[in-house]
């Protein structure tokens, strides 16, 4: 089979390189019907604004729902839901914005500021369980209500009336525009979740949306649905497709089978293909601010020792792996914040080069932090297990991470384990893992998206990092620091190192970059450098 594959590919490319495109896939995208064909390489784990944790859910989401912005053509936030730019306190304290008249849900019913109320309470809720709580603490009382000190009726978002929706802040946030365009930022028809109560979001048929298209044919497992476009949207006039059928193909090998033979329009490209297809008229590459990381359990005897954590980092080569595994424009990363992502208030110096590399491969240091850590357990030889999505790209990162370490650390066994990410989201909720893959792509552009993701008492922190210093630090990047944007920057720079140079509370790999391939009449499909990977709103078939 892997023969056969490589003479597919071969013969792919050799039809690219002469042509610029396959004979069957110009045959099959002839035409304007407004139809398209697209791959997802992962699986839809929820609909459910308060409970996705994974890109892929988010991008569906994305179709189907709105905020109060959305994102225009250039990446740049928008009115979406919101009628018109909010009146502002003096204080900076206090947002009102109104709703769209012709704001509307799929099922016909007008979407009410009480909506967003209702879903933004569903993600501060500690019965919830949203991961994203933590994003509700720029709220009037959001973090106070997340931990359990104060009540639900005490929120800082308030509808004044059916069209008015008063958001109260904790503390200035000058970005709130771009906070807002995220996903745990979308509204949900209260009277429709209320009805369907643990069921929504679960299946097509459990949920409604206000956003361009309207999804259908996903009962909750399978791995192929469409998105069909939305009459009722607000801006219906302005969205061309009326079709487009997803399918899930976790094998890059695949998906670019797929695409030469014509099956689909679009699909996502990585590793050696990516490489193969560098200069294709039909191939785009896309720098992200998403992060791709190793997550270790702190809970975990071996995990919870800080020197066996600086040994796993520092005994990985995060260059090679970034140029040879992956191949798509990724790069080697040290440090939790990226490269091209938020620049000083000062002098617009990048953060991730002004705060250098932390704790960069270096084979002897790691074997150093090894032995102490090895001496502080009483341990002689170790076993590890790597737990992982089972999407082909994940699989070889934690291929090429089990080398590395098996190699460079003298004495350690690391185990792969490798499942759907539903599956694997359940367990590292649980704390049930050592060492766990994941990408993280921030919704806005300030460095504490990424630093407060190990709040320890945020809910994404899985690996229940926790250093007092380090939430102080968060808390005084949030409040009395944010009027002060010189002094709050070199608290986020102090704040990184304490985290991977102190701590190597988290283990960053690398900066991705997205690749992928588009057939020659589809325009206008935009995939953005941060927040959800893809949007077809503009797109069209030409």
């Amino acid at each position: 089979m892997k023969k056969r594959l490589g003479i597919v590919l071969l013969s792919a490319v050799f039809l690219l390189g002469a042509c610029g495109t396959s004979n069957k896939q110009k045959e099959k995208n002839q035409g304007s019907s407004q139809e398209i064909n697209v791959v997802s390489s992962g699986e839809l784990a929820t609909l459910d604004s308060a409970l996705y944790s994974d890109v892929n859910s988010s991008d569906m989401i994305g179709q189907t729902m709105e905020g109060l912005y959305r994102l225009d053509k250039s990446g740049q936030p928008e009115l979406g839901m919101a009628k018109e730019e909010p009146k502002i306190s003096e204080d900076g304290l206090t947002y009102t914005f109104t709703i769209k008249d012709d704001a509307t849900w799929s099922n016909g019913e007008k979407v009410q500021a009480k909506d967003f109320v209702y879903s933004f309470k569903q993600v501060i809720d500690p019965a919830y369980g949203s991961t994203s709580s933590n994003q509700m603490d720029i709220f009037k009382n959001g973090r106070r209500i997340r931990e359990g000190e104060a009540p639900l009726s005490e929120f800082g978002v308030v509808a004044k009336d059916t069209k008015t929706l008063e958001l109260n802040l904790e503390y200035p946030v000058p970005y709130l525009s771009q906070v807002l365009v995220g996903t745990p930022f979308m509204p949900k028809n209260a009277a429709f979740s209320d009805e369907k109560k643990k069921n929504y979001g679960t299946t097509a048929d459990d949920f409604v949306g206000n956003g361009p298209f309207v999804i259908k044919g996903w009962t909750g497992t399978n791995d192929t649905w469409t998105l069909e476009k939305n009459p009722t949207y607000w801006d219906a006039d302005n969205v061309t497709l009326e079709k487009i059928t997803v399918q899930v193909v976790k094998e890059v090998a695949t998906s670019v089978q797929m695409f030469e033979a014509g099956e689909v329009n679009y699909a996502t490209l990585a590793d050696t293909y990516a490489k193969e297809y560098k200069e294709s008229k039909q191939a785009t590459f896309v720098p992200k601010a998403m992060v791709g990381y190793l997550s270790p359990n702190q809970k975990r005897e071996v995990t919870g020792n800080k020197n066996i954590r600086k040994a796993i980092l520092q005994g990985i080569d995060k260059e090679q792996f970034a140029s040879e595994i992956l191949g798509d424009g990724s790069i080697a990363l040290n440090g939790f914040v990226p490269e091209n992502f938020a620049f000083s208030p000062k002098d617009q110096k990048d953060f991730r080069k002004e705060n250098g590399d932390l704790l960069p491969f270096n084979k002897k240091e790691a074997r150093k932090s090894w032995e102490l850590g090895k001496k502080e357990l009483g341990k002689e030889t170790i076993e590890l297990e790597l737990m992982s999505a089972d999407t082909g790209t994940a699989k070889k990162t934690i291929e090429f991470v089990q080398g590395q370490l098996q190699e460079n650390l003298p004495g350690l066994t690391v185990t792969l384990k490798s499942m759907p990410l539903q599956n694997r989201l359940e367990l590292q909720n649980k704390g049930e893992f050592d060492l766990v893959f994941g990408t993280w792509t921030p919704d806005y552009a300030d460095p504490i998206n990424f630093l407060e993701f190990y709040d320890s008492k945020g809910g994404l922190n899985t690996a229940k990092y926790n250093n007092p210093a380090y939430d102080k630090g968060l808390q005084a990047a949030r409040f009395e620091l944010a009027k002060q944007p010189e002094k709050r920057w070199e608290e986020l720079r102090h704040l990184e190192k304490i985290l991977v140079e102190e701590d190597a509370g988290v283990l960053p790999l690398y900066q991705g970059s997205v690749g992928y391939l588009t057939s020659d009449n589809l325009k206008g499909i935009k995939v953005y450098p941060f927040g959800r990977t893809v949007s077809y709103r503009l797109a069209e078939v030409k």
